[in-house]
């Protein structure tokens, strides 16, 4: 077998339902299987896997044993040559898998290989590649260094600013929401390591397959669609989880910094008052129109209803996507993606090309009922059921 996905869930039952779609129809034609384990969920995902996709291999663990454990139970049951660690809030295009396994198969000492991540409204995820974070690199990243000086060497290592999102090239650490690689090096590997519950536990596993004299790389040439709220949320409890991550990785890897020690508490409590004064995240304004790019009338009779028919056709044809881009520009407008007549891989185009922070973005998967989608990367995703 050439490929197995494992994709850990935990309570995203909407959000695990596209996934595995985008992923089945990204395996259609390969020699590939699919794996969930689901972390003892109390929505009702297992029941959704059970019904929607009975030849899927699912695992139901009964305790939350945390991301890498997770991981590493799904992949004991991989039978495929490589594995892919995917995040359930994701969808991959119809031709990730196909590309990234081409490229795979050119190199001769290959470590993991991550890919372009976008979030929700179409922006890039600047931590689909990164440097080791040494205690100096860090340090940059969490007093934002590396915004203020994004051309210099010094400071822009942490998002590994020595490529550009749209270049391919080695770099030292990958995100866990997209990891690819060999299954017998994650062997060797000894999987993530089970000692951290959560956020070094894909630094770790990148940084163990470069001591292994492997080579790890950012493929531009697919992207995937991370909805990257689901997963994380910017507070203190994720800036409090950051801190024990780095400090696991530095314990682990490097001799114990009080220079690291003294600047990340400093940091936290820097964080914790900004958040303070910020207080809960503004709700987004609601669209003052929904475009439908679909042909199917009875779905947009629905939608008109739900939405006060507030629902207009629109036709985002290749040569006509800049051109769309500019007439909604300055308006609220939501743009519904109607997976029956749109790939997911033109789903994920679309977003990219027509982002602008007055759009955003649902998709209407194939045979399911609901819109699906996220406005911020450090928010919730949104899910609206269409009866």
């Amino acid at each position: 077998m050439q490929l197995s996905v494992i994709i850990l869930n935990y309570n995203v039952r909407y959000f695990l339902e596209q996934c595995v779609l985008s992923v089945q129809e990204a395996i259609a034609d390969l020699d590939a299987e699919i794996i969930v384990v689901d972390n003892n969920s109390s929505d009702d995902s297992c029941f959704m896997m059970k019904t929607r996709f009975p030849e899927v291999k699912l695992i139901e663990n009964t305790e939350n044993f945390g991301f890498p454990k997770g991981n590493n139970i799904g992949v004991e049951q991989a039978s495929g040559k490589y594995i892919c660690i995917l995040n359930p809030d994701t969808v991959v295009a119809e031709d990730t898998f196909t590309k990234i396994l081409a490229f795979a198969e050119e190199k001769q000492n290959l470590g993991i290989i991550g890919c372009k991540l976008i979030d929700g409204t179409g922006d890039f995820l600047p931590e689909s590649k990164r440097g080791i974070p040494t205690p100096w690199v860090a340090f940059t990243k969490i007093f934002g260094l590396y915004k203020l000086f994004p051309k210099s060497k010094l400071f822009n290592r942490y998002y590994a600013q020595h490529l550009n999102e749209n270049q391919t090239g080695k770099v030292d650490i990958l995100v866990g929401a997209f990891m690819f690689l060999e299954k017998d090096l994650y062997q060797k590997l000894n999987g993530f390591d089970e000692e951290c519950f959560m956020y070094a536990d894909d630094i770790d596993l990148s940084y163990r397959a470069l001591l292994l004299k492997k080579d790890n790389f950012y493929f531009h040439e697919t992207t995937v669609l991370h909805y990257k709220g689901e997963s994380t949320i910017k507070d203190e409890l994720y800036m409090k989880r950051f801190q024990e991550a780095m400090n696991f990785f530095y314990q682990k890897h490097f001799k114990k910094s009080w220079f690291f020690s003294f600047f990340i508490q400093t940091g936290s409590l820097v964080f914790s008052f900004v958040k303070m004064f910020q207080g809960k995240p503004k709700e987004n304004p609601l669209p003052e129109s929904y475009i439908l790019y679909s042909k199917n009338a009875n779905l947009f009779e629905k939608l008109a209803s739900i939405l006060e028919n507030k629902v207009s056709f629109l036709d985002f044809k290749e040569e006509k996507m800049v051109n769309s881009c500019l007439i909604l520009k300055g308006k609220k407008t939501e743009i519904i993606l109607d997976n029956h007549y749109v790939s997911f891989k033109k789903c994920i185009k679309i977003i990219e090309t027509l982002k602008d922070k007055n759009i955003t973005f649902k998709i209407f998967p194939k045979r399911a009922g609901y819109i699906i989608g996220s406005n911020s990367r450090n928010g919730r995703g949104q899910i609206r059921k269409i009866k």
